[in-house]
């Protein structure tokens, strides 16, 4: 489904660069929000000419079935408003994403629970066959263990290096909890992952300097601005 896109300019023009801009980011809206069917783009600057230095706003609504996801920030220029606006909007749909998920796995019927149990067999009792079952998988597993030495899957992916704050964005879209990049900053092989209280984190490898102490420090997302 696409988006309807509308643009709201007060006080202020707003150029094709700008659209074009913008457009090439509705994509990772529609991956996070599948039921997003109306997207405004609102910028605004004060009409107040005695105060030149005044900073734009950029204000993002996101319209669905039922709910509307609404982000601004402010800045010296429209790029720069618009890129913290949308990385607000997109923690809040992802938010919003994460919070439907987990309603939707705690809706299980009793049926979908008990769809994989064999059933009972005829003259035994449910707990002689249950432990009849833990001593069969226990004995399966010692035989697949004397088979042969354990194996390990490699798989190689194709990389191009990337900024965390992108690594964050797409270890969202896959809906994984980690993410294996080349950070694009510095060249090195890096890990964004899920930290609790919807905070992130990234894990550097420094093979230059492998006696080095660990460094640490806190970045906001999509604090650098165009």
């Amino acid at each position: 489904m696409t988006m309807d896109v509308s643009y709201v300019a007060r006080n202020v023009s707003i150029p094709d660069r700008f659209r074009d801009y913008a457009q090439d980011k509705f994509s990772k809206i529609e991956q996070l929000s599948t039921r997003a069917q109306r997207l405004e783009i609102k910028v605004t600057q004060q009409s107040n000419h005695r105060h030149s230095d005044e900073k734009l706003t950029v204000e993002l609504t996101v319209q669905g079935k039922g709910k509307v996801i609404r982000a601004e920030a402010q800045a010296d220029d429209k790029f720069a408003a618009f890129d913290l606006a949308f990385g607000k909007l997109l923690e809040r749909l992802r938010r919003l994403r994460d919070r439907q998920k987990d309603r939707h796995q705690k809706r299980v019927s009793v049926a979908d629970a008990t769809a994989v149990l064999p059933p009972v067999e005829p003259g035994q009792s449910l707990v002689e066959q249950v432990m009849a079952d833990q001593a069969a998988q226990a004995h399966a597993e010692e035989d697949s263990q004397d088979e042969g030495p354990v194996r390990i899957r490699k798989k190689v992916f194709p990389a191009r290096p990337v900024s965390v704050d992108d690594a964050v964005d797409a270890m969202e879209l896959v809906g994984h909890d980690f993410y294996l990049f080349i950070d694009a900053s510095n060249g090195r092989p890096s890990a964004v992952y899920r930290r609790k209280g919807w905070s992130y984190g990234v894990i550097t490898l420094d093979a230059d300097h492998p006696d080095a102490e660990v460094h640490e420090e806190d970045i906001d997302y999509r604090a650098a601005t165009v």
